[in-house]
């Protein structure tokens, strides 16, 4: 018993592994952190220009406006902003795989489940704004594209802030997965609304069967997020260990 290094056996039995729980895991905690903390530091510096964005996005001008003003530094933080929003969708889907698909996967680490759950979000918001440029392209002139694309990245920046407390909430507070869940519709539907608003006062103003707006909202938006969900799930259930 006091000389571990001789092979005389053990007393006792050995017990359960302690749960995994995302409040002591400390990458996340630090990545979250970081993520945090470097986005209140650009907040800080680029406060006007979001400022002047919100304004922007609410006010229809009489015109399609011409000025596509954002610096370097102010276009960098939107593309930032969207990146943790890509980071949280993942986290989220994350909690949700835990709870609700399994938490034992053929993969040694968690964090390569995360890191497969960020590429996939990546993909999908590329896939997403591919998609938007050549139809809009097809049907719109150049100048309501550049400002529909200023609105989409605005709108997603948008969208990572909302995500970023049921994060908090439901991975170090232990927040209820189905209150979770609840926020996260929330949001998206927030968002969409968002969307179709922006859409509507960019594209489909002036026209007069204005009722056109649905399928583009739909093949644009709906079918796409539906199928980044399925994607998920099923990359989800084919990397679980099923006993």
């Amino acid at each position: 018993m006091f000389h571990p290094e001789i092979q005389g056996g053990r007393v006792g039995v050995a017990g359960d592994p302690v749960p995994y729980r995302v409040h002591n895991d400390n990458v996340i905690t630090s990545l979250l952190l970081a993520c945090f903390l470097i986005s209140v530091i650009a907040f800080a510096s680029a406060r006007h220009f979001m400022i002047r964005e919100t304004k922007n996005f609410f006010y229809i001008p009489r015109e399609e406006r011409t000025d596509f003003s954002e610096t370097s530094n102010e276009l960098r933080f939107q593309v930032f902003l969207v990146g943790i929003t890509c980071l949280l969708i993942a986290l989220l889907f994350y909690f949700y795989t835990l709870h609700h698909i399994g938490d034992t996967f053929v993969l040694r680490s968690q964090y390569t489940l995360i890191a497969i759950f960020l590429g996939i979000t990546i993909i999908y918001f590329l896939l997403k704004a591919g998609l938007y440029t050549f139809v809009n392209h097809v049907f719109f002139d150049g100048k309501r594209n550049q400002q529909w694309m200023r609105s989409l990245l605005f709108i997603s920046s948008v969208e990572g802030v909302l995500l970023f407390p049921s994060v908090l909430l439901g991975g170090y507070f232990e927040l209820d997965i189905e209150k979770v869940t609840l926020y996260v519709i929330l949001v998206l539907v927030f968002v969409k609304i968002l969307t179709i608003y922006k859409c509507y006062s960019i594209f489909f103003r002036r026209n007069v069967v204005r009722l056109q707006i649905i399928l583009y909202f739909c093949t644009l938006e709906i079918v796409p997020l539906l199928a980044f969900w399925g994607v998920l799930v099923m990359t989800a259930n084919n990397l679980k260990i099923n006993f």
